[in-house]
């Protein structure tokens, strides 16, 4: 890095990425800072700048290869695991030099300080993790956790739907037509087999497919559809809204009947008696509808979002892109798997094959669909343009 360019990128002030400290100062405070980059998207940590003014201070040589080893002690020994930092000194002034220290985003999340204590960046501070679910979302981001696969307090076998345990099994014997397993009742054993119980309760994914009734347990993972009027989710007018509950597979299918009796149909080339063709596409609706559901955060407890505008239909689902996921990643077929049991199940169950190919899908289907990874606000969204009429 260069003078001109630690300037440019001084100029811009202190944000998440990005710390500027005069001195090192306290050797807790500094691994603080490095466990909250590590933690969120990692950054830089700036030394010899004045966080004040911006002024670029600097350091003679010898107080810069004494910072440089403390903080490699810092970041080996102070942070849990070990969060390996680059330095780099940028020249500044005659024998003068600021040291630019680079803390990636960590891929063995949580990072803890020497006390135990979880902390991420907030704007241009940071805060200490105290919520349960908060440090969850941590841990399935270094993928030693997975909310699909933890149990629902106070259910049971006798909670399971015997019929879609049946239509599982059948699939994964390769008679789907056959007969077999018409006497089945679940048990306790093929039920942990197949992953949808753990002990005497039910795991998320288990309830999720499987479940007589999802949302007695979890009456936020459902899907809240409106159909406004305007362009504007503030408005006092609506012409549909539904609360949609069920399983999986039955929140997609009644999620595209909503999307599917709201939208228009256009005849376009085909004969008079035609239904018409949905204004945008329905196989590209699916692909995104499918995968709100089954790639959420499940550690947030918050329901896929459907709104039709007059200009365009939106589609939220709690969490954004995890681990080095990027729109542009997905777009090219890469994927990380949030929620493997339910990845399982629907390949087996709906149309979906799981492979990374679905956005791709979408996009080829309609290419004016944009997807927006909302950080600040912890939400994903596919947003369909609709067509002028």
């Amino acid at each position: 890095m260069t003078r001109d360019e630690l300037s440019v990128l001084v100029s811009g002030g202190e944000s998440s990425v990005l710390q500027f400290k005069e001195r090192l100062g306290n050797d807790d405070s500094i691994a603080a800072e490095i466990v909250a980059m590590a933690n969120s998207n990692g950054g830089r940590i700036l030394f010899g700048v004045d966080d004040k003014t911006g002024g670029l201070k600097g350091f003679g040589y010898d107080e810069v290869q004494r910072i440089g080893k403390r903080l490699g002690s810092i970041a080996s020994q102070l942070v849990h695991p070990v969060v390996y930092i680059q330095t780099e000194n940028v020249e500044v002034g005659e024998g003068c030099h600021v040291i630019v220290a680079t803390v990636p985003e960590g891929v063995a999340k949580p990072y803890k300080d020497q006390d135990g204590r979880i902390w991420v960046k907030q704007a241009c501070d940071k805060r200490r993790v105290v919520d349960n679910n908060e440090q969850i979302r941590l841990f399935q981001a270094s993928g030693l956790l997975y909310a699909d696969e933890m149990i629902v307090p106070r259910t049971a076998i006798e909670d399971i739907a015997v019929d879609k345990v049946r239509d599982y099994l059948r699939v994964l014997e390769n008679s789907p037509d056959s007969d077999d397993y018409a006497d089945y009742i679940p048990d306790k054993t093929k039920m942990t087999n197949i992953g949808a119980m753990s002990g005497d309760s039910l795991t998320l994914a288990g309830l999720l497919f499987f479940g007589k009734n999802p949302q007695r347990f979890r009456p936020e993972f459902a899907v809240k559809a409106i159909s406004f009027v305007g362009n504007d989710r503030s408005g006092d007018y609506y012409r549909d809204s539904e609360d949609i509950s069920g399983t999986i597979p039955e929140l997609s299918t009644r999620t595209m009947s909503f999307l599917t009796r709201n939208l228009h149909h256009l005849q376009a080339d085909q004969d008079f008696n035609s239904v018409g063709k949905l204004e945008i596409p329905e196989p590209a609706l699916e692909e995104i509808v499918q995968n709100a559901l089954i790639h959420r955060d499940y550690s947030i407890n918050a329901s896929v979002l459907v709104f039709i505008f007059d200009n365009r239909v939106e589609i939220i689902s709690p969490g954004v892109l995890p681990n080095s996921l990027t729109i542009e990643k997905i777009k090219n077929g890469n994927a990380v798997t949030r929620n493997n049991q339910l990845v399982t199940y629907a390949s087996r169950l709906m149309k979906y094959r799981g492979a990374g190919t679905g956005v791709m899908r979408a996009l080829r289907w309609y290419p004016s669909l944009e997807l927006v990874d909302d950080r600040g606000a912890g939400l994903f969204k596919a947003i369909f343009p609709r067509p002028a009429f």
